[in-house]
């Protein structure tokens, strides 16, 4: 799948929320300042084009409805990630936020159970 834009996730993370839903609808989940509501459009199309979501034409509108959860781009997303920085080992994304200081050990503890449990 395309990598989506910064303005493409922002609007895939309120169509997560809301699908299915009008661009109107995304629209009013914008926080201020709010982008013009064709600029909107536009970038839906776009993830229309890119296979993100599918459209349903009512008279002259569209209702949008993700066509990918955002469990499957976190994912995708993370996997591009780890692939590009981390040499493809999530070893070393653990310990990239291990050393910045953004896990403690008891969060490292937790991950650890987290495993463990899921071996069972």
């Amino acid at each position: 799948m395309e990598k989506l834009t910064a303005q493409e996730e922002e609007a895939m993370l309120v169509l997560w929320q809301a699908a299915p839903c009008f661009v109107k609808d995304i629209l009013a989940k914008y926080d201020d300042p709010k982008p013009p509501y064709t600029t909107l459009a536009s970038v839906v199309k776009n993830l229309e084009r890119k296979k993100y979501v599918k459209a349903k034409r009512y008279g002259n509108t569209y209702e949008y409805t993700p066509l990918i959860s955002e469990a499957e781009y976190k994912r995708m997303f993370m996997k591009g990630v780890v692939h590009n920085y981390f040499e493809n080992s999530y070893k070393e994304l653990v310990s990239f936020f291990a050393k910045e200081q953004k896990l403690s050990a008891d969060d490292l503890k937790e991950i650890i159970d987290m495993i463990e449990k899921g071996k069972e």
